[in-house]
């Protein structure tokens, strides 16, 4: 499926969010962008620790600057990922196990763009990407 042209401005942004990324150890810098139902774009990107556990993803620090902003009852309609190795090369990463599971809690029909290592982008809906996902009613 096609980047929608009304989503390449949240593609931006996760690119732009990859350049601040933290990555020693892995060398792999990725940035993600949120769009709330608001219609607002939140970024985070992925900052890592020698306790290798205790880093974090760029998804996860994206939906966390959007609950900050818009609290507890955020919903998410898409997200972008962009990943490049520390020389620039694009690598194509969607989103962690984890970080499936955070999109689900808040944007459980969210569509989820990641660029592909040929320039692309690809974008599923999250049910293609976390088929029977784990839902805990509150």
């Amino acid at each position: 499926m096609p980047l929608p042209p009304e989503s390449a401005d949240l593609m931006r942004a996760a690119e732009r969010a990859s350049r601040s990324a933290y990555a020693p150890y892995s060398r792999l810098n990725v940035g993600a962008a949120v769009r709330s139902a608001s219609g607002a774009v939140y970024a985070g990107c992925n900052a890592e620790n020698a306790a290798f556990p205790l880093g974090s993803c760029a998804e996860a620090n994206a939906i966390g600057a959007a609950v900050l902003a818009e609290g507890p009852a955020l919903r998410l309609v898409e997200v972008a990922i962009s990943a490049h190795e520390a020389d620039g090369r694009a690598v194509t990463i969607p989103p962690c196990g984890g970080c499936r599971q955070r999109i689900g809690e808040f944007g459980p029909h969210a569509r989820v763009h990641f660029a592909t290592e040929d320039g692309g982008v690809r974008t599923l809906t999250l049910d293609e990407l976390l088929p029977e996902s784990f839902r805990l009613e509150p």
